[in-house]
């Protein structure tokens, strides 16, 4: 990374002088020239004045790579809550300028599909926030209290609002172009059968199963079987699940999920603790996660805290996280718990 080469490149795109540039930032030409020939660089001081007269990020003045650019703001999502108005745009800018090459079109592309994802989930929480103030203060006023609902996420029962035909429209287009696309024709499956559309769901799962013979094609007729009210089916296809040998570690927290929402949670955590001693380093918390909640259910907030606590131990040991709002939500969970709110 070369800051002296794009503070020139920089210059000669804004048809400036050294000189010119030198008066700008109230310094002198001959220090723009050592800059810009590599012989010094900027005081760490100067960078944002530097920044804002260019529009661009402290980032960039490094030269960073796309690829590189691309991976920092991506780990800016994860690491952080929301960014305000002027961050977003920034970050959306410069990721429509990147995406404008073709070799990174689509992780541009994907990063501001996370990027907006955010920033939709942390309206959601405040959305939430004020939701339940909303409720108290109106005196449970109904259209407070379907605005919280629908903040948090709530069942809605009305077929109009949850039904997916867009989603699964678009996603059956795309499968039928890329039919041995895993994971598109699994989204597919799971929300025809969601929308209990079983016997599209039927047709897709042979399709799966000519590409894929794990868990996965087990598990999707336990739950087509399942929607259909066959519970005979249904349990033999369980049975026959937890039976299989050499499969992927997610395996065992499907079967985590299942007995779950059978409400046999002993079962469930044991699958879920399976599930974690089969991964390899580093390790997902998801099971972990759901043992807290179930703990949580159970209201054994001592159970909820140590499956937290948990979590926090394979951030920091196993990918290195000690800050930001992944971790800070854990904490905030463990607080909630602990204080009894």
């Amino acid at each position: 990374m070369d800051m002296g080469k794009e503070i020139r490149r920089l210059r000669n795109d804004r048809g400036l002088t050294q000189e010119g540039l030198a008066a700008a930032l109230n310094v002198t030409a001959q220090t723009v020239s050592k800059w810009e020939c590599g012989n010094t660089m900027p005081d760490v001081q100067m960078l944002p004045e530097i920044a804002v007269y260019f529009g661009v990020t402290i980032d960039q003045l490094f030269a960073m790579t796309p690829e590189q650019q691309l991976d920092r703001i991506e780990n800016q999502i994860y690491a952080r809550g929301m960014f305000d108005e002027a961050e977003e745009r920034q970050v959306v800018q410069r990721l429509l300028a990147i995406g404008e090459d073709p070799q990174y079109a689509g992780k541009a592309q994907l990063n501001l599909s996370k990027l907006y994802n955010n920033q939709a989930e942390q309206y959601r929480m405040l959305a939430v926030k004020h939701g339940k103030e909303a409720v108290e203060k109106t005196g449970g006023d109904p259209d407070a209290i379907s605005e919280l609902a629908n903040a948090w996420g709530s069942y809605i029962p009305d077929w109009n609002v949850r039904n997916h035909h867009a989603l699964i429209e678009w996603f059956s287009e795309y499968c039928r172009l890329h039919p041995k696309n895993r994971s598109a024709v699994m989204w597919l499956l799971d929300n025809l059968i969601d929308d209990r559309r079983l016997t599209e769901a039927r047709e897709w799962l042979e399709k799966l199963a000519a590409i894929d013979n794990t868990f996965r094609v087990p598990n999707y007729r336990y739950q087509i079987a399942l929607a259909a009210g066959e519970a005979k089916e249904a349990e033999k296809l369980l049975r026959g699940m937890e039976e299989m040998e050499d499969q992927e570690w997610c395996w065992a927290l499907e079967l985590g999920d299942i007995y779950t929402q059978r409400q046999e949670y002993d079962k469930a955590i044991e699958w879920y603790r399976k599930g974690l001693e089969a991964q390899p380093s580093p390790k997902f918390t998801d099971g972990l996660t759901s043992i807290a909640h179930i703990c949580e259910i159970r209201g054994d907030r001592a159970g909820a805290i140590a499956a937290y606590r948990e979590v926090l131990r394979l951030m920091r040991e196993d990918w290195g996280i000690v800050s930001g709002e992944e971790r800070d939500a854990v904490e905030r969970a463990i607080r909630k718990l602990r204080d009894g709110d």
